[in-house]
């Protein structure tokens, strides 16, 4: 049966009434092209992108009319036929994703270990260095295999390590009462134990992103199980950089866990209305790139493979919700040392292993000096420093060779 078609990108009126708003407010701001103020010149931007070869001559010759003002008015009519076509141009785009034969075909590991709805999945091989892999609980472990030829466990597993990843899945009604310190001990904590009984041996484990903040606590709690520590984009000093953003957030903390109390989750479309407000124009950018690319061709089907994740989002408890956006984002929690796990401070430095700490230099869901802390702060860290950005570091071209494979060969070294 051939399936249905997409209902991202996610949530949709926001990217619509955004794109909106860029046409109407370049529509809006026409007379001061026309007016020659200072604050427009040619070349400068209509709906974020740089002014075309015909509306640079149409304004010119409107300049060239100064008191022209009527119906007719060539900057004008350049102006709207530009704006439709940018307008065409987004919505073709999003159409065809929807419609994009594509689906993600990659069948899952076999299961090791589950408790409620989190799963430990084995990607072998047996005699490989065991590798406990904990993924964030916003969105879709399957991010870190993605696709054939964008999948970092598959390519570990190809070097000789045995990563074994923890997917937390949706939260069920057990999970839904859950906060971070149920999820640490009460999920993750057995994983670790399942993969060390599993191994034979310490696994080393790695965390990714709001994973990597778990990972480091899992770490400092059970030391003597946790043969080394490696943490990618993972944030830690929350106000080191665009601290009145993550304020911002931690502002919403309360009215967001209010308004769901009684559903016990964060809804998907909630959590990823946070993500747009940090650029409320990225999808406008890359759907209108798409629709220029063949059906057919990888960078479509690349495309297309991430969007189908970014849209595939999970729930968030409340109060991990709460204690995420309020305690990490607002209070800067971790970074001032008073972040508690089941009632113990978590403290880098009290985390005596060898570690890893990857900062993605484009990063802009973790800016890089929020990570950075966290290298800083840990005594036996080595850092990467990458130039990608927070996703692309695992699934952009250049990721096999700037991230996965020195990756695979420090995890490898601490394995001996």
């Amino acid at each position: 049966m051939t399936p249905g078609p997409r209902q991202g990108p996610r949530p949709l009126g926001l990217h619509l009434t955004s794109a909106m708003g860029a046409w109407l407010s370049s529509r809006a701001a026409s007379p001061l092209l026309r007016s020659g103020s200072r604050l427009w010149r040619p070349g400068f931007a209509v709906q974020g992108a740089a002014l075309s070869l015909a509306l640079n001559a149409a304004l010119a010759k409107s300049a060239a009319e100064p008191g022209r003002n009527d119906p007719e008015d060539p900057f004008l009519e350049a102006l709207d036929r530009e704006l439709i076509a940018r307008a065409a141009a987004f919505l073709d785009g999003i159409e065809r994703y929807r419609r994009h034969p594509y689906r993600r075909g990659l069948a899952d590991p076999p299961l090791l270990w589950r408790e409620g709805t989190t799963l430990l999945l084995d990607y072998g091989p047996p005699d490989g260095a065991p590798l406990l892999v904990v993924p964030s609980l916003i969105n879709r472990a399957y991010i870190l295999d993605l696709a054939p030829g964008q999948s970092l466990l598959r390519y570990l597993s190809s070097q000789g390590l045995r990563p074994m990843l923890v997917d937390w899945d949706a939260p069920a009604a057990a999970e839904r009462r859950f906060g971070l310190d149920d999820y640490i001990v009460k999920r993750l904590e057995p994983a670790l134990d399942a993969a060390r009984e599993e191994a034979g041996t310490a696994p080393i484990v790695m965390g990714y992103c709001m994973g990597g903040l778990l990972a480091l606590a899992l770490a400092a709690r059970r030391p003597g199980d946790v043969k080394a520590l490696a943490l990618l984009a993972t944030p830690w000093r929350f106000h080191a950089e665009r601290a009145e953003h993550a304020r911002l957030l931690g502002a919403l903390a309360e009215p967001i866990a209010r308004s769901f109390a009684a559903l016990g989750e964060v809804p998907v479309d909630v959590l990823q209305a946070l993500f747009f407000a940090q650029d409320a124009l990225t999808a406008l950018r890359k759907f209108t790139r798409f629709a220029e690319l063949a059906e057919g061709s990888a960078a479509a089907r690349g495309f297309v493979a991430l969007e189908d994740w970014l849209n595939d989002g999970v729930p968030l408890a409340v109060k991990v919700a709460r204690e995420c956006l309020g305690g990490w984002y607002g209070e800067d929690l971790p970074g001032q040392g008073r972040w508690r796990v089941a009632g113990r401070r978590v403290l880098p430095a009290a985390v005596q292993m060898p570690s890893l700490v990857v900062v993605p230099g484009n990063d802009r869901i973790v800016p890089p000096k929020t990570a950075e802390a966290l290298a800083d702060a840990l005594p036996q860290a080595e850092r990467m420093t990458p130039p990608l950005g927070h996703i692309g570091m695992i699934t952009a071209r250049e990721a096999p060779s700037a991230v996965w494979a020195p990756l695979a060969a420090w995890l490898n070294a601490q394995s001996v």
